[in-house]
C-alpha cells in the first residue's frame, strides 16, 4: 500500500535538505496521514486519510 491519502491522492513529494554549508541532499515531504475507520460506499474500511481532509468533512467517519 502507497503512502496516500485516500480520499485526495495526496501523497509524498521530494525536495532538498540544505545545511548549514549549503549542501543539498535529496528528502521526502509525507503528508500527514491517520488511519481511520471510514464509510466508502456504506461500508467500513480502515483507509489512510490525511489531516486536511478529515478538517474540511470530506470523509465521513464510521462509529
Amino acid at each position: 500500500m502507497s503512502y496516500k491519502c485516500v480520499i485526495c491522492g495526496k501523497g509524498a513529494s521530494s525536495g532538498n535538505t540544505v545545511s548549514h554549508s549549503n549542501k543539498a541532499t535529496k528528502r521526502l515531504f509525507r503528508p500527514n496521514l491517520q488511519r481511520l475507520s471510514i464509510d466508502i460506499n456504506g461500508n467500513k474500511k480502515r483507509r489512510y486519510v490525511c489531516t486536511s481532509c478529515i478538517k474540511s468533512n470530506k470523509v465521513k467517519k464510521s462509529i
